[in-house]
């Protein structure tokens, strides 16, 4: 075998094995294209912003296919998994639908309503009620007396327990309110679950009171407050007796 022959074989084994590698690389290409497109399931992406505990229905996604080995365990694969569900917090259209972002519609025991007040940011445990939390309701009155009294002109002032271990359903957005002296404020609108006389109770406190706190109660202390405490008044602390009226004071 001469120079020349050599040379020519040498090239037909360099291209063949170029070749296997061309090959090679396309059937790596290909089953990489395979494996990462391989089979689909239906899963459901937003079609619309919402709204944290708005609830979320069909009318609100639209469906779509992804790679199964892309699908997370949490995707909504189902629509029945919207039954009776919330948005558990801010949702963006075009998100994957996932069932961590979606909360239980709370349920109303017979004879509770839902009932919503505009609780001041600043003095409702601000950032720290949430849905499923219990919390105690007080209101500042500015009250008058027949005879005697606390205070010049016979005004005193009181703080009542309103409602007792209420139940929060839901919690919305920090919101700008103005006032009748256009003072700009933040307050929280604080959806409950309470029986009619809690209802009429809260609402008269959120007409009247010259303030409205909120006091969550810690997880398993849901105690029953007594009647004879659930009125403060200076008077009471400064006689000892929390029943003292307010013309009693020497």
């Amino acid at each position: 075998m001469n120079a020349r022959q050599r040379r020519g074989l040498l090239l037909l084994a360099v291209s063949v094995v170029l070749a296997l590698a061309a090959f090679g690389g396309v059937v790596a290409v290909i089953n990489d294209v395979e494996s990462k497109v391989g089979p689909e399931s239906v899963v459901y992406e937003l079609a619309e912003d919402i709204e944290p505990y708005e609830e979320v229905t069909a009318g609100q996604v639209r469906q779509t296919t992804m790679p199964d080995r892309y699908i997370p365990d949490s995707a909504v694969t189902d629509l029945s998994q919207l039954e009776d569900k919330v948005a558990a917090g801010p949702l963006r259209e075009g998100s994957l639908l996932q069932t961590d972002m979606l909360a239980d519609r709370p349920d109303l025991a017979e004879g509770q309503q839902e009932i919503a007040v505009m609780i001041d940011a600043s003095t409702g445990v601000a950032g720290k009620i949430y849905p499923g939390a219990r919390i105690n309701m007080y209101a500042a009155f500015r009250g008058t007396t027949e005879e005697g009294g606390s205070r010049e002109g016979n005004e005193y002032e009181f703080v009542q327990l309103m409602v007792n271990n209420a139940e929060v359903i839901e919690v919305g957005d920090l919101t700008e309110i103005e006032d009748d002296d256009s003072d700009v404020t933040e307050a929280v609108p604080i959806t409950f679950a309470l029986g009619h006389q809690d209802a009429q109770r809260v609402t008269f406190a959120e007409a009247f009171a010259e303030e409205v706190r909120l006091a969550l109660v810690a997880p398993g202390d849901e105690q029953e407050i007594p009647e004879d405490e659930r009125t403060y008044t200076i008077i009471g602390d400064i006689l000892g007796d929390p029943n003292a009226a307010p013309g009693e004071l020497p």
